[in-house]
This record gives C-alpha cells, structure tokens and sequence, in this order.
C-alpha cells in the first residue's frame, strides 16, 4: 500500500504534467521572428539594428570584435589622460605610506 506522502508526490506530479498535455494537443505554432524597429535610426545605429534585423550571427561576429576593441581603445586613452594629470598607474606603491 502506498504511504500519503507518496500518494501526495503523485498528485503533485501529476498535476505539474497536465499543463504540458494540454499544450501538446494544440496546433502547431508559428515561428516567432525577432527583430529590432529601425525606422528612426539613422548613421551607425540604423547599420547597427539593420545588421542584426539581417543576420544575428554577423551581428554576434561584429559585437564580439567592436566589444573589446573599444574596451583597448578606452583604456588606452584613460591610462593617458590620468598619467597626463599626475596618476601613475604602472607604480604599485600605496600612497598612504
């Protein structure tokens, strides 16, 4: 004889299930297609959001080019413009002693 506790998971198991029975039996849905509203844009945002709306895998290439490339490009001129103010950055001394 089952024990409650395992008649209770049953119930629960069972009721999680029925969702996706009731799901099963419908049609087949359509294919969901995403994409980005360039109307607006102009200049490299318009390329930008038409680049992704065409291919996202072109639009994944060039985002993981352009990503860190601005990351080198602004750290660069931040390492710049604080070694112009007097921030030396290459030094690991502290400065409190």
């Amino acid at each position: 004889m089952l024990t409650r506790s395992t008649r209770l998971r049953q119930l629960g198991i069972l009721l999680l299930l029925i969702p996706t029975r009731l799901l099963a039996a419908a049609g087949k849905a359509e294919a969901i297609v995403i994409v980005a509203d360039s109307r607006g844009f102009t200049g490299w945002k318009a390329w930008w959001t038409n680049l992704y709306n065409e291919s996202h895998f072109f639009f994944a290439l060039a985002t993981i080019v352009i990503i860190p490339t601005l990351g080198v490009i602004l750290g660069t001129l931040t390492g710049l413009l604080l070694s112009r103010i007097g921030i030396d950055l290459r030094s690991r001394e502290l400065a409190e002693h």
